[in-house]
């Protein structure tokens, strides 16, 4: 079909329409495959602009051929009218009974216009409107589209931060960046609206967790009335390791590091398969909800199942592009 239309257009209706499309996609593949580092979309670059160079060197023929015509000569040598070679070639003209119909320059000009303008902008904005392959890995979202009752602890004034909150703030699109593998995709988000344990239900601790193939990520908010000085004097006497107390976006906060729980489900027996075991080594940046400290903490805990853990300086990076994102709320 476009075969048959461009023998149907004029010539200097086609080629500047060849030439115009030709360049376009030309530079537009280049662009591409120079960004993308794609041999192949370059290699068809080329051809585009190859074949783009080669309808500018066949036009610019043709204009000084019209510029410069050759007359053709007798017998005798003697110029020939050029209206007299063409009526001896083509024939006598068609008399007044036969009138022969000019085609419609303009209306060809237009169609082939909206044509190719159609083409082009097909080729230049589908790779961005269609839609993208499944074997592509989309970003896990936090929102299942169902809202559970939050417990009556976050009923209480000042009315703590959600799970969802927590994920959102959590689930950004340069998390993998931030600890140090910029190439990964978050598989599942999540955030629950969890209290605290050994509390009877009386404390919120909401929480939130990103998980990558090399680390998960877990936030979580604590609302009680145990300061930083307090928590690191009582992991002085527990397992914790590796304490340090530092000041993050002005609040007191410490590092530590624990181990995490492993438990085993047999799904055949309908129990566990087991006791609690010691899982992986996680390393956690407990800051502060506040500048005075008068209460209540938030967590950032990254582990991995290979046991092998981030910089600090990654969970500091996150603490301070995340906690500013989590929506305030007084603290008691």
């Amino acid at each position: 079909m476009l075969g048959f239309l461009l023998r149907l257009l004029p010539f200097w209706v086609r080629e500047p329409l060849l030439i115009a499309v030709g360049s376009v996609l030309g530079v537009r593949i280049m662009y591409l495959a120079i960004r993308d580092h794609d041999r192949v979309a370059a290699g068809l670059g080329v051809v585009f602009l190859v074949f783009t160079a080669i309808r500018v060197y066949v036009v610019v023929r043709a204009l000084r051929a019209r510029r410069n015509p050759s007359p053709a000569a007798s017998a005798d040598g003697a110029p020939v009218d050029a209206a007299v070679q063409v009526s001896a070639v083509t024939g006598p003209r068609p008399g007044p009974h036969t009138p022969e119909k000019e085609p419609n320059a303009w209306g060809q000009a237009i169609a082939a216009v909206a044509v190719f303008g159609a083409i082009a902008a097909a080729l230049w904005v589908g790779p961005r409107v269609m839609p993208s392959d499944d074997s592509t890995p989309q970003p896990a979202s936090c929102s299942d589209g169902t809202h559970e009752e939050l417990p009556k602890a976050y009923q209480q004034t000042p009315q703590p931060v959600t799970g969802e909150e927590l994920c959102k703030a959590l689930n950004r699109p340069d998390l993998a960046k931030l600890l140090g593998t910029p190439g990964e995709t978050a598989t599942t988000a999540s955030g629950t609206n969890n209290t605290a344990p050994l509390t009877d239900g009386k404390v919120a601790q909401p929480e939130a967790q990103v998980a990558f193939d090399t680390y998960t990520v877990n936030v979580s908010a604590t609302y009680n009335d145990l300061s930083t000085d307090q928590y690191v004097k009582l992991m002085e006497f527990g397992d914790e390791k590796d304490i340090k107390t530092l000041t993050v976006l002005g609040r007191p906060a410490v590092f530590f590091s624990d181990h995490t729980m492993k438990l085993e489900i047999d799904f055949n027996g309908g129990g566990s398969g087991g006791p609690v075991q010691q899982g992986p080594l996680a390393r956690t940046l407990s800051v502060a909800l506040d500048r005075s400290d008068r209460g209540g903490s938030f967590d950032i805990t990254v582990w991995s199942t290979s046991g092998a853990l981030p910089d600090d300086s990654a969970l500091l990076a996150i603490a301070e592009k995340v906690l500013p994102k989590i929506p305030e709320r007084p603290v008691r």
